[in-house]
């Protein structure tokens, strides 16, 4: 389903934290929803009965540009936070994924393997990458409401 590349066909790897610094300037706070909670990483997560659906935000999909690729890693390994769970190809560079919380990805959202641009198009919706089964009771500490994610980029309310 997902293709190989040759290291030579990926662009530099980027830093998911600094890839939202231009973007920014143009995002208004309605554009943030508030029915989910944020990464620094500029990820967003939102519970769904024992699942969390997780996604990459406006902000972070404007910044890379065009989506070519999406990566995951192996379904249903368990991971802790900070492992890197897969990986973004854009027009702009290659962005690792980070795991935000510890637990086990279940499912990939697999129309992302035929169109990527999803992520682009609906990166709060169709755009979705993948459903995690946490492993105990995430850390409050380590998630951003829409006013502390907005607060984060620098967009007054």
């Amino acid at each position: 389903m997902s293709r190989m590349l040759l290291n030579s066909e990926r662009p530099p790897a980027y830093n998911p934290i600094h890839i939202f610094a231009a973007a920014r300037r143009s995002l208004v706070t309605d554009s943030i929803p508030a029915d989910r909670f944020y990464t620094r990483d500029h990820l967003w997560v939102r519970a769904e009965a024992s699942l969390v659906r997780v996604g990459l935000t406006e902000v972070a999909q404007d910044a890379l540009g065009t989506v070519l690729l999406v990566e995951l890693a192996e379904l249903g390994r368990e991971q802790n936070a900070g492992d890197p769970f897969g990986s973004i190809e854009s027009s702009k560079a290659v962005t690792d994924l980070r795991q935000p919380f510890p637990g086990t990805v279940v499912q990939a959202n697999v129309a992302l393997a035929e169109a990527p641009q999803a992520i682009n198009r609906d990166p709060y919706g169709a755009g979705w990458i993948c459903l995690i089964a946490p492993r105990g009771e995430i850390e409050e500490s380590v998630l951003l409401d829409s006013s502390g994610y907005s607060a984060l980029l620098g967009i007054s309310g």
